[in-house]
């Protein structure tokens, strides 16, 4: 009798360790461990502070500060240079408030960037993760339609996009997401080709967990680091391209300010009074560094992490 007992307990524990391993092994949990002290260093620190301090003057400046509004201009005070008296940074050729514009734009276009990425963050890693887990033709199917969405400019289809459906906030975060969602989509796809046969996977699954159990529980917390990684890298780009479709007149209507349509509509005086184009311009550069930087230091905690 003590025998059986013994062999009973020596299969239970390896079933025991299984359905616990997925808590111990999680990469997300090691990933969380190792960003609270990667974030001791200075090359993700710095970036990291500047970044907030912009994205706290965006979002919290207008309840601090006593702005003008961005919207109405006094047309005799037309392009005041910086340091001029009640404008800080100068105004518009409409006379508008620069730092109010600068800092109402701001926030259009970090809302833009972050919307546009977490959608296409969101339904590509669902779309990739599901495929992936799922094989045969649903992974082949979704994978050829992503190949066809690839084959077009990234920038090109967001034009194409946002002239059919109109020059609009939302419209040019759905533009904007839509040639985001391949890049999540193939990410998370390797991730879980990768870890659907891993032993607590297979440990969960043979003890009769569903797939929504499995994806969510053992696989999307193991894909989330990878994704965050490319997250910060595509938010700068997604700013970049707001800027760029609203340069061209695609992306935020005028007269709701962002930086892409700060830099428009100055241009033309430009050679005489280049402080309307180049102040966005610096901000626009030193946010996107900032992104980059955050998220180079976020895969340097993955490639320790992997090392």
């Amino acid at each position: 009798m003590a025998e059986v007992l013994d062999s009973l307990n020596a299969i239970s524990e390896p079933l025991g360790g299984a359905r616990t391993a997925p808590r111990r092994n999680s990469r997300f949990e090691d990933f969380r461990v190792r960003l609270g002290r990667y974030l001791r260093e200075p090359e993700i620190t710095i970036p990291g502070a500047v970044l907030l301090a912009i994205v706290l003057l965006c979002f919290l400046g207008p309840l601090v500060l006593p702005l003008p509004n961005p919207l109405t201009g006094d047309f005799l005070h037309t392009l005041a240079p910086p340091f001029s008296r009640g404008h800080l940074l100068g105004t518009d050729y409409t006379g508008i408030d620069e730092l109010s514009r600068l800092i109402y734009g701001g926030r259009v276009s970090l809302e833009v960037g972050s919307c546009a990425v977490a959608i296409g963050m969101i339904v590509g890693t669902a779309v990739g993760t599901i495929a992936a887990y799922k094989g045969h033709w649903v992974d082949a199917t979704v994978m050829r339609f992503l190949d066809v969405l690839l084959a077009f400019p990234a920038l090109i289809l967001a034009l194409a996009i946002a002239d059919i459906l109109g020059a609009s906030i939302r419209n040019v975060i759905i533009a904007i997401s839509f040639f985001t969602i391949p890049a999540y989509a193939r990410l998370s796809r390797a991730e879980t080709l990768r870890m659907r046969n891993r032993e607590y996977v297979v440990a969960s699954r043979s003890m009769g967990s569903g797939t929504g159990r499995i994806l969510l529980g053992h696989i999307v917390p193991n894909v989330i680091p990878v994704i965050m990684t490319v997250a910060f890298l595509q938010v700068g780009t997604a700013m970049l391209t707001e800027a760029g479709l609203s340069y061209l007149g695609l992306g935020v209507p005028i007269p709701t300010p962002s930086w892409g349509n700060m830099i428009q509509t100055a241009q033309g005086s430009m050679e005489r009074d280049p402080w309307p184009v180049l102040i966005p311009s610096a901000v626009l550069f030193l946010t996107i560094v900032c992104l980059n930087l955050v998220g180079n230091g976020v895969r340097g905690v993955l490639t320790s992490e992997s090392s």
